[in-house]
């Protein structure tokens, strides 16, 4: 949380101040200069999240080779060269040399996209968190890049206070949103069903095996059975 003297929490011991975000990467050219173990990381995240992902290094590990085999990915064999990020929507700098990284994180600022120098990562535009996900439950827990190892305990330890029901709560929240935009034209009605939607008890219920509901045309009459109770 911001303080209430407006300073920014991290600046006075030279952190920069991240904002989160979270990406849809759909589709998206996502470029990765590098062939290794972290190459191979950051691949897999890109992949999951069915970004175009093209990957440049004269060698990669022999799991990026079988993800080239299964098409998931492009592989550029070559080292990287200027004006390789053209048309990318980010990019990480992910080699072993400082000096190939540099000049990927300088691209990237000159064309104006967001680059991840995992070697250093406040030289770079931005960070990846350590992230819990549970179906569309995604929690992330940053460091600030002060301690990577530090927030992926944190999130082992978050992860072991969070049921299968917050990932069932997810589910049902989703498909009767989905429903209600899909077959409730007037917005004031959308609104106060939103409404109605986030302010059921529905997670005590998940937790407790007695919600009935299976999809989102049910979700919906629930609530509205409730309210009118």
């Amino acid at each position: 949380m911001q303080q209430s003297d407006g300073a920014q929490p991290g600046k006075e011991l030279g952190m920069p101040y991240y904002v989160p975000v979270m990406l849809n990467l759909e589709g998206q050219k996502c470029m990765v200069i590098g062939g290794g173990k972290v190459a191979e990381r950051k691949a897999a995240m890109l992949i999951e999240a069915g970004a175009q992902t093209i990957i440049i290094s004269p060698k990669i590990t022999a799991s990026l080779l079988e993800q080239r085999d299964e098409q998931k990915i492009h592989w550029v064999e070559r080292e990287y060269l200027p004006g390789d990020l053209g048309g990318a929507f980010l990019a990480f700098a992910a080699t072993d040399q400082h000096t190939v990284n540099s000049a990927v994180v300088a691209e990237g600022e000159m064309l104006g996209i967001p680059v991840n120098d995992v070697s250093e990562g406040s030289q770079g535009s931005f960070i990846t968190p350590a992230a819990i996900r549970r179906g569309g439950l995604v929690i992330a827990v940053s460091t600030s890049g002060a301690g990577p190892r530090a927030a992926l305990e944190l999130c082992r330890e978050i992860d072991d206070h969070i049921g299968d029901d917050y990932e069932r709560y997810i589910e049902v929240l989703s498909s009767a949103r989905s429903w209600i935009k899909a077959n409730i034209p007037e917005s004031e009605y959308r609104k106060r069903l939103f409404r109605k939607l986030a302010e059921a008890d529905i997670l005590t219920l998940i937790r407790a095996g007695t919600f009935p509901s299976q999809n989102g045309e049910e979700v919906v009459a629930w609530i509205e059975k409730q309210t009118e109770e």
